[in-house]
């Protein structure tokens, strides 16, 4: 265990930081996976703007890359133009 107050406190910071990512991370793949899964295409559509604005705040906030940020989206523009 940290013996010093700014360990304990970055430590802290850290589990807060970690939580928060992962709650925005989790909740990007739940909906990418929900517009995978639709088969309607004005669903998909409306659905994709969405979910690209949450791939590109999680890539401006480095939660995560921003080339797989554009990749994914990528991949779903396509999935989106062949339905």
């Amino acid at each position: 265990m940290a013996n010093h107050q700014s360990s304990i406190k970055r430590i802290r910071q850290t589990e807060k930081k970690r939580v928060h990512n992962k709650y925005f991370a989790k909740t990007t793949r739940n909906a990418i996976k929900q517009l995978r899964d639709t088969g309607d295409k004005k669903a998909a559509e409306k659905l994709l703007p969405e979910v690209s604005a949450m791939l590109d705040k999680l890539s401006k906030k480095n939660i995560i890359h921003s080339n797989k940020a554009g990749n994914l989206k990528s991949k779903l523009k396509k999935h989106v133009n062949q339905l």
